[in-house]
């Protein structure tokens, strides 16, 4: 079981944001292999979505409101670390990001930029696939949405 909680950027520890920005680069630049500018300004405007086990941040995604990242509402660095995947966190921490997308913002319409190879993990969240593929940091991505 994981504690989740939903904070401001404002209200993160700097202990909070470090681990943070450590999961992120760990799975989305040295696993993926993949070179990006993962701190990219915008996380200032999110919610941030944190799973929490044992006192470590091992789940993480970022909530954007309409307008801030995406026309619609948006959840977006979603991840989980690697050595707690098989515990099926991620959705957790999704429903937790869905759910937080409603509270905090009264929207249920949310779009996401989804790793295609994830397509069925988020569509077993209710979210549909929308247009084609493209390539997002040389990973194929594909635009998704749920009402």
């Amino acid at each position: 079981m994981i504690d989740i909680q939903i904070k401001t950027f404002e209200e993160l520890s700097k202990q909070e944001l470090y681990r943070i920005l450590q999961l992120r680069s760990e799975v989305f630049v040295v696993e993926q292999d993949c070179v990006y500018q993962d701190i990219d300004g915008k996380d200032e405007k999110a919610l941030h979505v944190i799973g929490v086990k044992e006192n470590i941040i091992i789940a993480y995604t970022r909530l954007f409101k309409p307008g801030d990242y995406f026309e619609k509402a948006s959840i977006g660095r979603v991840v989980v670390a690697k050595d707690q995947r098989h515990y099926k966190y991620g959705n957790d921490i999704m429903k937790a990001s869905i759910q937080g997308i409603k509270q905090h913002y009264n929207e249920t319409y949310i779009k996401i930029s989804a790793q295609a190879y994830l397509k069925s993990f988020y569509n077993n969240l209710g979210f549909q696939e929308v247009g084609e593929e493209y390539l997002e940091d040389d990973i194929p991505h594909i635009a998704m949405i749920k009402h």
